[in-house]
């Protein structure tokens, strides 16, 4: 058998070589000699062609090369690059008149076959797998297997598991037809994590220990109560604290403070403890401000935006604030000054020029640049939302000055559509060119379905209340007969069309309705029309009776039309809607009106404001506010109709007090009350033949995004509502439609007598009647005429995909009805506290449960606080 001999071994006995023909084993090795190459042979390999290889090493028969020599060297190193091979080796087979043979023996990297994560649960394992890339195929080198090692281990020590062992074990696969594939098993041994015994600061005397660790808002040392903020050691949110405290320090004054060392000490128990300590310096002050290179504004104009004057206690997080507030894009800052006004290139920096004992004096250096105008403005990504439903509501028009303000308020008005993901709207800035003074934008959208299919089910009003409608967002209506539009319906012009139906035990609702939100498409006037047919069955409360055969019928119309306002800002929306309602009442007997077999009519008109700011997603706003007043009333019938209605009142409280003293037990008594009782019927028939009434409603929501846990925001919702229902004759008397009902979840608002429910959780609905008649089951549900609500929500968002936003909230709220305003009391509350989920899903609408527990007795009880109710909410939101 021929004997190969490394080229490393050639090095003593060449001279032999030059006249001499030797066999294999008789080699000696080389001395850096130069030879001509001959046959060029690789062995070991597998996947590669031979010839593949010898092409990639550069090496060509016939060349003149020293053995050993520099050439070699390259080209195992080339190879080795390669990360394909896990041995390398150059032999020569023959040496013969100066020509040499070698061998080029290399042994491939295995690859992956399958590979099993242990310790973690499955969808973790599956993640690791994922974010390491260990697919199958992929070849297994030493430089995989540490990276992943390390990943692993440092992805649980961020995570407060400081112990995090990772074991990695590549095995040969038992497979006759191919030995070169391997199965990996990582074990992975999280342990306990590591949480904080004990926090201590020294060397601070300006601020107290307990600010210094309250700036930490990721380090916290363990507390048998703590639980919202969890006591772990993590490096990384260390690391951020430590900034933190910095911060705070010079957000007081202490512009050199800092942290001179810390110290992590590992406990016996497997606990750490942090020592940190802290050199705060001096406390400075604010000198002279000086503004150059500012000819847009003034000095003086600049000096009212910064707000900073000297003599002010020194606040480096307050400066760079009022020079470019990174936190928030709208931020009333120099930078947004300039960038709102056409200055896209403007730069400004405060430069610290003098410091004086205590005193720091500061330049706020400006380059202006030139004036940017915006050039050409375009969409993506709607493939189903007309290009002109889109283009409407841009705030930024070609040959505009550039202004940040309004690229942020575009991309509001775009999320504010609901037809587009408003996670995912992020505008690109393209083709800026500072000579040119022009910059393009574009505006992608990622679509999310519009339509939304409304199953409701809940329990209230009596008992389940059931709801089917379907509702078209993003309607077509102008392509309603072109059969080619139904994909599978005429969508993408904006549209709103509605259909409904909704039924209980008490009640039955239909209802249409349409939306245009441009009116002739050119200008922001919405119209809106609908038609509704209601009937109610008379419902006790007390007893939980229907009675089927006292029913009334409702049937009414309406048209509205809104105007978008510029003043006092273009936040501001103003409305008007004309109404009418036709109520025929069969054996429909109440306290409130008497004539149980008759009719009422309706004809109002209403006018109301509207504010809303909120931010860009509509499903969970995280800032800004929305609030809503409104005024209905209808004509002043008892000024033009020559009805005498204090007389009819005389005459109704005659025949009221000649009914309380009758003897109904006798058949004449029997007889002369149902006689008295049709005569007040008729006179409450002529009393409301045509309503007469006024109303006057406030709704407001306010957004504040309190900090972030993780990545996501908490966010607060402050609430309050008012309603007041009144008469413009007190002889004619407040009407007995158009009430307010409170409790419960609010199924059925706006329906039903043409009351209002209004929602408050933790109490059945309907239940919170006013405590002037809370002990009259005659009264009992009849409405009342003032109402107030107050709510505080925490809501915390799950998820925001397009395909299901998910959130879970908490709540106080708190409200009360009464009849009159000698009874009000806005302290004097029901009040509910509780937990819920919100699931927005574009093709069902919103859907929630919430558990309330009502803190007070239902009025007309005395048997302790209401306790638990469980709430389902489809289709409407708090």
């Amino acid at each position: 058998m021929t004997r190969k001999l490394s080229i490393a071994y050639f090095a003593i006995f060449a001279f032999l070589l030059n006249t001499v023909s030797v066999t294999a084993q008789d080699l000696p090795g080389t001395n850096g000699k130069q030879y001509i190459l001959g046959e060029i042979k690789v062995t070991g390999i597998s996947s590669y062609n031979e010839s593949t290889v010898v092409t990639f090493t550069g090496l060509k028969k016939g060349e003149r090369i020293y053995l050993p020599g520099d050439r070699i060297r390259k080209v195992i190193k080339k190879l080795w690059n390669l990360e394909l091979f896990s041995d390398i080796n150059f032999y020569i087979t023959k040496i013969e008149n100066g020509v040499a043979d070698i061998e080029i023996h290399i042994q491939e990297v295995p690859e992956l076959s399958e590979v099993r994560v242990e310790g973690v649960k499955k969808r973790k394992g599956e993640e690791l797998i994922k974010d390491n890339g260990l697919t199958k195929g992929v070849k297994v080198t030493e430089n995989l297997i540490t990276n992943t090692r390390n990943y692993i281990s440092n992805k649980y020590k961020k995570e407060g598991f400081l112990n995090t062992k990772v074991a990695i074990n590549v095995s040969s696969v038992k497979d006759t037809t191919n030995t070169n594939k391997v199965n990996m098993l990582i074990r992975v041994d999280r342990g306990e994590k590591v949480k904080i015994d004990n926090i201590v600061i020294n060397g601070n005397s300006q601020l107290a220990d307990k600010k210094v660790l309250a700036a930490m808002k990721n380090t916290k040392k363990k507390k048998p109560l703590r639980f919202w903020k969890r006591s772990k050691y993590i490096k990384d949110k260390y690391q951020e604290d430590k900034e933190s405290i910095i911060t705070k320090y010079k957000e007081k004054g202490y512009r050199d403070a800092r942290i001179v060392s810390d110290t992590l000490i590992v406990n016996e128990d497997e606990t750490v403890s942090l020592a940190l300590a802290i050199e705060e310096g001096n406390k400075h002050y604010f000198g002279d401000i000086t503004f150059l290179g500012n000819s847009v504004y003034t000095d003086k104009q600049l000096a009212r935006q910064l707000v900073i004057q000297k003599g002010d206690v020194y606040n480096g997080v307050l400066l760079e604030k009022q020079i470019q507030d990174q936190t928030k894009p709208d931020a009333n800052d120099l930078t947004n000054l300039y960038q709102n006004n056409g200055y896209l290139f403007s730069n400004i920096d405060a430069v610290e020029t003098k410091i004086e004992n205590d005193t720091i004096d500061f330049e706020i250096r400006i380059r202006e640049g030139k004036l940017v105008h915006f050039n050409h403005i375009t969409v993506s990504g709607n493939d189903k939302t007309n290009d002109h439903v889109i283009y409407r509501n841009l705030r930024t028009k070609p040959g505009q000055r550039y202004s940040k303000e309004l690229v942020v308020r575009t991309i509001r008005e775009i999320g504010q559509l609901g037809f587009f993901d408003a996670e995912q709207l992020n505008p690109q800035f393209l083709n800026a060119d500072p000579n040119a003074g022009t910059i393009d934008i574009n505006y992608p959208v990622v679509e999310r379905g519009a339509s939304q299919i409304e199953l409701q089910g809940g329990f209230g009003g009596g008992g389940f209340v059931g709801t089917l409608g379907l509702a078209f967002n993003n309607f077509s209506m102008r392509n309603i007969f072109n059969k080619k539009a139904y994909r599978p319906l005429p969508m993408g012009d904006g549209q709103t069309f509605r259909i409904r139906a909704q039924a209980s035990r008490i009640f039955q609702i239909y209802s249409i309705s349409f939306v245009e939100p441009w009116l002739g498409g050119k200008r922001p006037y919405q119209l809106s029309t609908s038609f509704s047919h209601s009937i109610n069955y008379l419902f006790n409360s007390r007893t939980r009776d229907v009675a089927k055969d006292q029913r009334f019928l409702r049937t009414g119309a309406t048209i509205g039309i809104a105007k978008r306002l510029n003043w006092p800002d273009n936040y501001f929306t103003l409305s008007q809607a004309l109404s009418v309602q036709h109520f025929n009442l069969k054996n429909y007997n109440t306290r409130l009106f008497t004539f149980g077999n008759g009719y009422s009519n309706d004809l109002a008109y209403t006018i109301g404001i509207n504010r809303n700011n909120t931010s860009v997603n509509p499903i969970f706003p995280t800032a800004g506010s929305d609030f809503n007043v409104s005024f209905k009333f209808s004509p002043p019938y008892s000024l033009f109709d020559g009805v005498d209605y204090k007389a009819l009142a005389d005459e109704r409280s005659a025949l009221e007090e000649e009914l309380s003293e009758l003897d109904r037990n006798t058949t004449a008594g029997s007889l002369r009350a149902q006689e008295i009782t049709d005569e007040i019927g008729a006179i409450d028939q002529e009393r409301f033949n045509w309503l007469e009434y006024y109303k006057i409603k406030f709704n407001g929501n306010w957004y504040t995004s309190l900090f972030n846990i993780g990545k996501k925001p908490l966010v607060l919702r402050t609430g309050a509502e008012y309603g007041f229902l009144g008469a413009y004759n007190s002889d004619r008397g407040v009407i007995p439609f158009e009430r307010f009902a409170l409790g419960g979840d609010g199924l059925g608002g706006g329906s039903l007598d043409s009351r209002e429910i209004i929602g408050l959780r933790g109490y059945p609905n309907q239940s919170l009647v006013p405590q002037s008649r809370s002990n009259n089951p005659e009264l009992i549900d009849d409405g009342a005429t003032i109402y107030n609500k107050y709510s505080l929500e925490l809501r915390y968002p799950i998820t925001l995909k397009p395909s299901a936003s998910i959130y879970m909230l908490g709540f106080l709220e708190g409200g009360a009805s009464y009849d009159s305003f000698r009874d009000f009391n806005p302290f004097q509350l029901n009040r509910s506290a509780g937990l819920g989920l919100r699931i927005f899903m574009p093709a069902f609408g919103l859907l929630g449960i919430d558990f309330g527990y009502g803190l007070d007795p239902i009025p007309g009880t005395n048997t302790g606080p209401n306790g638990w109710e469980t709430h389902f909410i489809i289709g409407q939101q708090f």
